[in-house]
């Protein structure tokens, strides 16, 4: 939309025009466009915008900003096929209609398209909704009005799908409980919570804020837009689509009635999206808290809590984020899950694969990629004694996928004596007829480590002792 501004010189969303209207009304200088200053005028003008969001999400600059969000995440496109890469064109013939469909309250967005990804749970999935490029620039527009709106009213508790906080502040939290004597927890899971989401209850929740009459109709139509599935269009009265720009604000909107509800009672907890852990100080307290908040989650919200995932237990029982808990010396700790680093090896596997047809050159990036992100996220656990491991054993394959590339015994050859290895040794081992992983072994000193670094396979421990925090 910044490249459209040819477009919107005459036209500039009507905006100058209304917010000078505006400030005639209201005896104050309305011509600043960001939410956050307006608030800081007066309790007028705050009310005005609470009650007129709509034209603050169609604002100029907050379109270009969701324009260029939504296209820096690429991604794919929704039911019409629909690209990012056309996005901009389509935007250029048809932003005046867009536009003004949306303010009449004429707009109908499209079916999201179904996306399943396997979950960890073996034979489950993760159902995504996919939407097109036109509604994730409108959601995105929306969320970024909406998002410094709903932050004030936040849990400090809460940490998923919040600007400046993550992961790792969840966990510190979490340790934080536990140092402080919380060792037992209620580990609570939500069952399909994207797709049990009672959405009369969210408007509702979204109404006391909202009191915008169009914003809140457009925001439910995106609820009740449907999907496609296999070509089959299925109505969605209940849920919401997990992958568009306004799913994670509204989940934690509707979250943010636990967070209050357990913040009510006195409760420590940490809460990251849907995966919530309430801390206590004992089994039998926990069982007490998990029996009493039950009924509030289940008879208010009307969300579905899953009986045979949610327990009670110890911290050191229990999986948080991909990590685990122990104590040493009195203090709480962090470790990588088992399940963590099987699904770790299980990528390393795929990336080192003798068979799955990739380039050097894109293996080399790739297991890069992996390696730099995969250590990143677990950088406050303990790992050490298992990166060691876990790198001598992606070395060996290293070195097997390549002595498969060679094939031919004088390829073999002039390669070992590239390696500097002696006349005879390099004869002996290309002529050898052991099998690719015996000879990844036999390979450990000719093809070293500093060589294998030097061809772009960043050792995890290596990277690890940069970036390891805790």
């Amino acid at each position: 939309m910044n490249v459209t501004e040819g477009r919107f010189k005459n036209r500039q969303l009507h905006m100058e025009d209304y917010l000078q209207m505006v400030s005639a009304e209201q005896k104050e200088n309305a011509e600043v466009f960001d939410y956050s200053k307006i608030t800081e005028k007066s309790g007028i003008i705050t009310d005005y915008w609470t009650n007129n969001l709509l034209d603050l999400i169609l604002r100029k600059d907050n379109l270009n900003k969701a324009y260029k969000q939504v296209k820096s995440n690429k991604g794919a496109g929704g039911i019409d096929g629909m690209q990012v890469d056309e996005l901009l064109p389509y935007l250029r013939e048809n932003q005046d209609t867009l536009i003004q469909e949306i303010r009449t309250g004429k707009y109908k967005p499209n079916p999201v398209r179904r996306v399943e990804i396997p979950k960890e749970t073996k034979g489950e999935v993760r159902r995504l909704g996919v939407p097109t490029v036109v509604d994730r620039v409108i959601q995105q527009a929306i969320t970024q009005e909406l998002t410094p709106i709903y932050e004030e009213r936040f849990s400090d508790n809460s940490f998923g799908f919040r600007p400046k906080r993550g992961a790792h502040d969840a966990l510190k939290q979490c340790q934080k409980n536990v140092n402080d004597g919380y060792g037992y927890v209620v580990d609570m899971d939500l069952e399909k919570f994207f797709d049990t989401v009672c959405q009369s209850k969210l408007i509702e929740v979204l109404s006391r804020t909202i009191k915008d009459g169009r914003l809140i109709s457009l925001i439910h139509k995106y609820l009740n837009a449907g999907v496609m599935a296999k070509g089959i269009f299925e109505r969605t009265e209940v849920g919401m689509p997990q992958g568009g720009p306004l799913s994670p604000l509204l989940s934690n909107v509707m979250l943010n009635e636990l967070d209050k509800e357990l913040e009510r009672r006195g409760h420590r907890f940490v809460r990251y999206a849907d995966d919530c852990m309430i801390f206590c100080k004992s089994r039998k307290s926990a069982e007490r808290t998990l029996e009493n908040i039950l009924p509030y989650i289940e008879g208010k919200l009307f969300l579905k809590v899953n009986r045979k995932k949610t327990e009670v237990a110890h911290i050191s029982k229990v999986k948080y984020l991909g990590y685990s808990f122990y104590r040493h010396k009195g203090k709480c700790r962090l470790r990588v899950h088992p399940k963590s680093v099987e699904k770790m090896k299980n990528k390393i596997r795929e990336l080192t694969d003798r068979k799955n047809g990739m380039s050097n050159a894109q293996r080399e990036e790739k297991y890069q990629q992996f390696v730099r992100g995969w250590v990143n996220y677990f950088k406050l656990a303990d790992i050490k004694a298992l990166l060691k491991v876990i790198d001598k054993w992606a070395r060996r394959r290293i070195r097997a996928v390549y002595w498969k590339q060679w094939k031919k015994i004088k390829t073999k050859y002039r390669m070992l004596k590239a390696l500097g290895c002696e006349h005879w040794r390099a004869k002996e081992l290309a002529c050898s007829r052991k099998g690719y992983w015996r000879m990844a072994k036999v390979l450990n000193q000719i093809f070293s480590n500093k060589i294998i670094a030097k061809l772009g396979y960043t050792s995890m421990l290596d990277y690890y002792s940069i970036v390891y925090e805790n």
